[in-house]
């Protein structure tokens, strides 16, 4: 004990302190707060290298209409996919990819278990402002400012698009991918049957022509006129519009 008080009366008398120099004593950032949820001394958690993953894996089974993909190093939107049993073989999905870059479309079948790359993306609202030929142009809300797109980014529910909707365009580094209408849409029925009442208790549906041409099935009960909400995912009656 001696000897370390003696050890310590010598550290006001070092040069470099009677010289009146000063230091920074360097030190560890405190640790994030217990509320954080991140795992503390785990880098691959931190938040910048979470906003650094461009995708991940998913099994083929949970690829969707929309979705982009990296397959064979090329970027594709997902046109169509349609899943299929096999029996013992086990089962499959047959997709239609569109190049993002060539616009090229082809053809090809996951295995449900294989895992695919599935691209996440950036969804950024635009309003609709119309529609010429082969090519949409939207209007940036904040900005104003127009963007031409292809009408093919939306595949077939392009036929929803109306005047001033708000729309979804799903971006990856920057370049549009593809876009969306809401997943509900107000549309008029200028074409339907007379209902006649039938025979059967169970609910009768019939066909309906839509204003944006487009057919699809609704109850016996709806009529030339009638305002009905559309599901643009699978173009389904939802329920008849309130007045």
């Amino acid at each position: 004990m001696h000897a370390l008080r003696r050890r310590l009366s010598r550290v006001p008398f070092s040069p470099g302190l009677r010289s009146g120099r000063s230091f920074t004593r360097l030190t560890a950032p405190p640790p994030p707060p217990s509320n954080s949820g991140t795992p503390r001394g785990n880098v691959l958690e931190s938040p910048w290298s979470a906003l650094q993953r461009r995708g991940a894996k998913v099994l083929g089974s949970d690829v969707r209409l929309g979705n982009i993909i990296q397959r064979k190093g090329r970027i594709f939107q997902v046109l169509k996919a349609q899943h299929t049993q096999h029996g013992r073989g086990g089962a499959t999905i047959q997709v239609e990819l569109r190049d993002v870059d060539t616009g090229n479309k082809v053809s090809e079948r996951f295995r449900t278990d294989e895992a695919i790359e599935r691209v996440f993306v950036e969804d950024k609202s635009f309003t609709y402002l119309y529609t010429e030929g082969d090519s949409v142009m939207l209007m940036e809300p904040t900005t104003f400012d127009q963007l031409e797109v292809s009408k093919d980014f939306f595949g077939k529910a392009a036929c929803y698009l109306k005047d001033n909707m708000k729309v979804t365009l799903q971006l990856f580094d920057g370049k549009p991918m593809s876009a969306s209408v809401p997943p509900r849409v107000t549309c008029t029925v200028v074409e339907a049957q007379t209902h006649s009442k039938g025979q059967t208790a169970q609910p009768q549906y019939k066909k309906v022509l839509l204003d944006n041409g487009h057919s699809v099935m609704a109850p016996a009960f709806i009529k030339t006129g009638d305002e009905i909400v559309i599901n643009t995912t699978d173009d389904s009656y939802i329920t008849r519009a309130k007045e």
